[in-house]
């Protein structure tokens, strides 16, 4: 028996798979580490320890980070395969020695958690009590990984630029734009024509690095020369909402966000482009979508569509 037939037959272990598809999605260790909730010395450990019982090179260190050498590059597809074959047996398993329960694991991103996924979750209550959810609020960044390894059944958000992965399946929901939002007593606020150069001396409310309206917001400010240097950055809308009541600050906020009737927000006559995709839901189609999940689905797709008259 070969060194790789007697490491991948004996000695890998689930977490190890995990931290190969880690290390793909973050591409640093310390980035890993910090989701793993361990050591940047662990981690170089558990990869240093893998490499040595396969005798194979997996990662090579480059300027931007580690990249998957080929033997990297094959272990981490099979690897997302295995993960997502254990998360299927797991749930299988679990509903075979509970036939009266089922559970679905849903990502939400924050500009979704104020309409569009509570409203579903009581239609969901409604249907099928015993359908339990947990929700999970985070970036893209961190529930992503999380949908890849099978931890998430699905993500509720902003749907992401398509960047031609077919392993995406996905169902656009809501067409939400975006708007220029400030106080009602804000000096801007009211006036019916505004040119960009208005704006410039105002702080502003920015979404942080990374996230999905951060670059194209960023390029439509840029067009019009404005680059804010007083600002600041949060994925809390909750935040943001209150920092703009509290401030003579500029927001820019979309859907159900924008949209609150108990603290109304008053809205700049500026015209903005399309600047980022509609709010859906998206799944990983290698994995089959239990009843529970498509039921989850589909009262999406009903909160959506009572929620659309408000948004023309």
């Amino acid at each position: 028996m070969s060194q790789i037939d007697s490491y991948l037959q004996v000695t890998l272990k689930a977490r190890q798979l995990r931290l190969l598809v880690a290390l793909d999605d973050f591409g640093h260790l310390k980035e890993v580490a910090e989701i793993t909730h361990v050591t940047v010395p662990a981690v170089s450990k558990a990869l240093a320890e893998l490499e040595r019982g396969l005798g194979l090179e997996l990662f090579v260190r480059t300027t931007q980070g580690l990249r998957p050498t080929p033997h990297g590059e094959c272990l981490i597809r099979h690897a997302r395969q295995m993960l997502v074959s254990l998360h299927q047996a797991r749930a299988e398993l679990k509903a075979l020695s509970s036939p009266s329960e089922d559970k679905i694991n849903v990502g939400v991103f924050p500009a979704s958690v104020t309409a569009l996924l509570p409203k579903a979750l009581a239609l969901l209550k409604q249907r099928e009590p015993r359908v339990n959810v947990l929700v999970t609020e985070g970036m893209m960044a961190t529930l992503m990984p999380e949908l890849r390894q099978g931890k998430l059944d699905m993500i509720v958000g902003r749907l992401p630029a398509r960047d031609g992965q077919d392993t995406i399946a996905e169902q656009e929901l809501l067409e939400e734009p975006v708007s220029l939002l400030v106080r009602p007593a804000h000096p801007l606020a009211g006036r019916k024509k505004l040119k960009w150069a208005d704006l410039k001396p105002y702080p502003w409310v920015l979404p942080p690095v990374g996230a999905l309206l951060r670059d194209p917001l960023e390029r439509i400010l840029e067009s019009h020369d404005i680059r804010p240097k007083d600002y600041i950055e949060t994925s809390s809308t909750t935040l943001a909402r209150a920092y703009l009541h509290a401030s003579d600050g500029i927001g820019a906020m979309a859907g159900a966000v924008a949209r609150d009737p108990a603290e109304p927000l008053a809205r700049l006559p500026l015209a903005l482009p399309q600047l980022i995709r509609g709010s859906g839901v998206f799944w990983d189609k290698r994995r089959a979508l239990t009843p529970a999940a498509r039921l989850m689905i589909a009262c999406l797709e009903e909160a959506a569509a009572g929620l659309r008259p408000h948004y023309a």
